[in-house]
């Protein structure tokens, strides 16, 4: 197994340390080493350039981002952002991901070391996840390197709603756009949804994110976009013109009352080492929706969505794959593809049109073909 070399931009010592000795147990990762601001990490990468970048926003000397932007103009290299929880560091964060970091560490104030500790199999898959990032959208020639997921157990579905076994839903004109993306999603979903009109369908959303960030994210595509974006609140109706997205803390799932479509924001384990998880999205707007529904799932590393997107399929709806040459990390809709859930597997700029249209999968199979 190819071993992920890291280097640790940090101001903290404490930080570096606690770091460099949590990723440094971790099977496939090898912290190269560290600095505590962009000048130093320069001079030291210069000897041996890593494989992924952890990187603070907050550091003397030269900002993170002023940093991030500098290395995706001279030398691409993924990037993962470790913010503070606050409403400032979220804002900031934003921009780091518009900017091309390809994922996120939330960092506590306090409880450093503990709080490290408890997420050790949540940062190896981030880290594994980012050496796999194809940064191709930024300028830079594609970057690929083999990651194992570590053979922790994974909760399913089932441990958030059972399956249930329904009758068909009776077909309707209103669809539901259920989405689900990880690593490389930020930008995903800005290009899909700042390309939708106010006509589009309703939307519910889960983006792999800590619950500090969701907020911001949602906020700052709010201002990008012709429809409405807003985080999710439980009870929320899902209607035409506006995405729900998932808070980072809590599972979101979808729910029929008479002719309406509300969602659910719901506390519980992780499932797929996720909350919150696509499946338990999938699942449940299989269940709610049933060919109603198209479900989507994009960039991203390991399988979370992959079985939701399956039961999605059976029970009738339309389901789509990002393709390979679009994703930053072609990893769940991989999953999804093998676990044969997918009804097509289509390019990004193509996924904007294909909401727009809001076809049936009978009506797309009928004059397109399945295109897998």
């Amino acid at each position: 197994m190819a071993v992920v070399k890291v280097f640790i931009v940090d101001d903290s010592a404490v930080m570096r340390q606690v770091l460099t000795e949590q990723l440094n147990g971790i099977p496939g990762i090898a912290v190269i080493g560290a600095a505590r601001d962009p000048i130093f990490a320069l001079a030291q990468m210069e000897k041996a350039w890593p494989d992924v970048i952890v990187l603070d926003i907050e550091m003397p000397r030269m900002d993170g981002i002023t940093f991030l932007r500098q290395l995706m103009r001279d030398h691409p290299t993924p990037v993962i952002i470790c913010s503070t929880l606050t409403e400032k560091g979220a804002e900031v964060t934003m921009q780091a991901m518009n900017a091309g970091a390809v994922d996120i560490i939330a960092k506590p104030k306090v409880g450093l070391r503990q709080f490290l500790e408890e997420s050790v199999t949540l940062l190896g898959d981030a880290i594994k996840g980012a050496s796999c990032a194809r940064l191709d959208r930024f300028g830079a020639a594609r970057r690929a390197a083999s990651a194992a997921m570590p053979a922790t157990p994974k909760l399913t579905a089932e441990a958030v709603e059972a399956a249930r076994s329904s009758k068909p839903l009776t077909l309707t004109t209103e669809r539901v756009i259920a989405i689900g993306t990880s690593t490389g999603g930020t930008q995903a979903l800005e290009y899909v949804l700042t390309r939708l009109p106010r006509t589009a369908p309703g939307i519910v959303v889960v983006q792999h994110m800590p619950g500090q960030f969701t907020a911001a994210f949602a906020a700052r595509l709010n201002g990008l976009c012709e429809i409405e974006v807003r985080e999710a609140r439980n009870g929320d109706r899902v209607i035409a013109g506006l995405a729900l997205i998932a808070p980072g803390t809590d599972h979101l799932l979808l729910r029929r009352s008479g002719a309406q479509y509300r969602v659910e924001v719901k506390n519980g384990p992780l499932v797929s080492r996720h909350r919150p998880s696509v499946d338990v999205l999938f699942r449940s707007t299989a269940q709610a929706a049933g060919a109603n529904a198209i479900g989507i799932i994009m960039t991203g590393m390991g399988d979370d969505g992959a079985r939701g997107m399956l039961e999605m399929h059976d029970a009738g709806a339309f389901t789509i794959a990002q393709d390979e040459a679009t994703c930053i990390v072609y990893g769940m809709p991989k999953e999804a593809v093998k676990l044969g859930g997918v009804d097509a597997v289509l390019g990004l700029p193509q996924i904007p049109n294909i909401i727009v249209q809001a076809p049936t999968r009978q009506s797309h199979l009928r004059f397109n073909g399945n295109n897998q």
